[in-house]
């Protein structure tokens, strides 16, 4: 709701809002609601799911009024480092567009990789940006749905008046929840490092275990709670892969091009090792029948 309230906010009908891709499934369909125009960048698992600079001035235009960053990222789990986002958060200071930072899985990130906020680069990429995030993934509160913004005074002013005619209050053991966190702020950490530890494993016991499948290469994510593999070799349309996955297999997964990524899919690590074993045989069991 968060990245919703603050799209409405700023956004006017014909402003063009650039977002990388893969993306989230929401992020174009919050765009049009607010009659914005989505432009996307395309990044493939080559770069590492990464825009580069030159792909980001290539696609504003006077038009251009936002730019999404979602890093770690839903659905492929890539961190931008604090150079990358740099180049591209200067980018946007230049052109004075609005950052939309969703930094909803900060605190979940591996292979010693650190995140960092737009907001902190510069006085000028304070102003612009807007910072979403939240508790439901880093304090296992899914589906509480409370969530965090943060951005200049105007933009606050103008998500709160929207807020109160829409979603006026959190639910109650909801706020309650969050309070704990900062009120507990060492179990917190220490919760937060064990549930860590165990998403690292997962992650990579679900990578190796896809790459060894025949026909199936998996980026290494360093974020988030996903891996995205390339499914392309097979022939198949990820919404047909998953569908016949799915009816074969008994196994889910998400089409990659549900968020605008086609040749891809996307898997969850936040579930327990069996299961993800279990997935893998069944998994490299309908791959090898495709051949």
């Amino acid at each position: 709701m968060s990245c919703y309230l603050a799209i409405l906010a700023t956004i006017s009908p014909g402003d063009e809002v650039v977002i990388p891709a893969p993306y989230w499934v929401s992020y174009p369909e919050m765009v049009k609601l607010a009659g914005g125009i989505p432009r996307f960048v395309v990044a493939e698992d080559t770069t590492g799911f990464k825009v580069t600079p030159e792909q980001l001035r290539a696609v504003l235009t006077p038009k251009t009024r936002m730019v999404v960053i979602n890093s770690p990222s839903n659905p492929t789990g890539a961190v931008y480092t604090r150079a990358e986002l740099e180049a591209l958060v200067a980018i946007c200071v230049k052109a004075g567009v609005w950052i939309l930072s969703d930094e909803i899985y900060e605190h979940l990130v591996y292979d010693e990789q650190s995140t960092c906020s737009p907001a902190t680069f510069s006085p000028e990429a304070a102003r612009l940006t807007i910072t979403v995030s939240g508790y439901a993934k880093t304090y296992s509160m899914t589906g509480w749905r409370l969530g965090t913004l943060v951005a200049c005074k105007e933009v606050s002013a103008a998500v709160a008046d929207l807020q109160s005619q829409t979603t006026s209050n959190a639910t109650t053991f909801a706020q309650f929840g969050a309070l704990a966190v900062h009120q507990h702020p060492d179990k917190a950490k220490a919760s937060l490092a064990e549930m860590a530890v165990a998403f690292d494993r997962r992650r990579l016991k679900l990578l190796a275990g896809l790459n060894a499948i025949p026909g199936l290469t998996c980026y290494r994510s360093q974020g988030a709670f996903y891996l995205f593999p390339n499914i392309r070799k097979f022939g198949l349309s990820s919404a047909d892969f998953a569908a016949r996955l799915l009816e074969e297999e008994l196994v889910a997964v998400v089409p990659g091009s549900a968020f605008g990524a086609e040749g891809y899919i996307r898997l969850s690590y936040a579930t327990s090792d069996a299961i993800i074993e279990k997935g893998l045989e069944r998994l490299a069991r309908f791959c090898a029948k495709l051949g």
